[in-house]
């Protein structure tokens, strides 16, 4: 297993090293909050359902990298949307299954595994923030209201899900 002081920086490194200019999509700033704070849930051992929330956002936002990386270099193939959605998925559930992250009987909120929970609200929440984002670009003629909208918009609504979801999700 990874040492703790070394996996915030190789996850930031990592953010860093797939960052690329993007259109529609969660800016580069974003994904590396989002990865950087997904370590540090871990490492300060915060409840599941909050650690889910930025996983599930985590992908979603590397769900939209891909899916641009593809479009830039051309890349098209029938499905290769849904195949992208499905190998991000895959590749971050399968392991939490298989080292017991995710499928413990007591670990659960509303009969569903807490980390799940919080990787499916994650992804929604962060979808809904960045239509929100397309929304208010289009409004202001393809301009942000202030400076870094586009990071600042989808990790204040993870971080107010993630209290909500701490105060009233038990």
């Amino acid at each position: 297993m990874l040492n703790k002081k070394i996996l915030l920086p190789i996850l930031a490194l990592g953010g860093i090293l797939s960052a690329t200019v993007a259109k529609a999509i969660p800016c580069a700033v974003c994904t590396i909050a989002v990865g950087a704070s997904v370590g540090l849930a871990r490492w300060l051992k915060i409840d599941d359902r909050i650690t889910g929330l930025w996983v599930g956002a985590l992908i979603a936002s590397l769900i939209a990298w891909t899916i641009h990386y593809l479009d830039k270099k051309n890349i098209r193939f029938k499905g290769r949307k849904i195949l992208t959605v499905i190998l991000w998925y895959g590749l971050t559930i399968v392991p939490f299954f298989f080292t017991g992250m995710i499928g413990h009987p007591l670990n659960k909120v509303w009969g569903i595994d807490r980390l799940f929970f919080g990787i499916v609200l994650g992804t929604i929440i962060f979808i809904i923030a960045n239509l929100l984002l397309n929304y208010l670009k289009k409004k202001n003629n393809g301009k942000s209201y202030f400076h870094l909208q586009k990071a600042i918009v989808p990790v204040g609504f993870l971080a107010i899900a993630s209290l909500i979801t701490y105060l009233i999700i038990r």
